[in-house]
């Protein structure tokens, strides 16, 4: 027998808990991001970091707006969702076009130092008969993370947009249910 859909109140009060849950999330992370990279000296992290927490507190905002009854939130939480996909794809776009080799470098030294002089010998054999060098190893390897990212970035944004999206009668119709006569 196959199950009934579940009610609307039922289907706001899940959307209010991911909402919120995603929220803090993005919020949390992004804002540890932000004090991390203003730490050493990252400004651009920093900045990403701070518009990136924004989308956090956007999406809390829309949350807060549907638990006081007002269907305007739903607008607020897929605007999030917008915002934070673009803030994202903006940062992989800047870091494409200007990739920070020298933070790459660095960390391959402090690596170099953990791993010994045999393992970066073997690495730098493998590069050779690849025909590449360090850097463009390095810039292949940022390519990807950062193209990865992006991917990720486009899944599950647009996943969250289309999560709020199906959503939207069944919370006007949990609204409207709640609204005094």
């Amino acid at each position: 027998m196959k199950k009934p859909p579940p009610l609307p109140s039922e289907v706001l009060r899940r959307l209010l808990r991911v909402a919120r849950f995603d929220g803090i999330s993005v919020l949390g992370f992004a804002g540890a991001c932000a004090l991390v990279s203003a730490s050493v000296r990252d400004v651009t992290g920093a900045v990403v970091g701070l518009i990136v927490a924004g989308a956090g507190a956007i999406e809390l905002h829309g949350a807060t707006l549907l638990r006081m009854g007002s269907f305007r939130g739903m607008r607020w939480l897929v605007s999030s969702q917008a915002y934070l996909m673009s803030a994202i794809l903006g940062y992989v776009a800047l870091k494409l076009q200007h990739p920070d080799l020298a933070l790459m470098r660095r960390f391959m030294a402090h690596y170099s130092a953990a791993a010994g002089q045999d393992a970066v010998d073997q690495f730098n054999a493998q590069l050779q008969e690849q025909g590449l060098t360090m850097d463009q190893a390095l810039l292949g390897f940022l390519t990807f993370v950062y193209l990865a990212l992006a991917a990720a970035t486009l899944l599950y944004q647009g996943g969250m947009i289309f999560y709020y999206m199906r959503r939207r009668d069944s919370v006007a119709a949990a609204l409207e249910e709640a609204e005094p006569e």
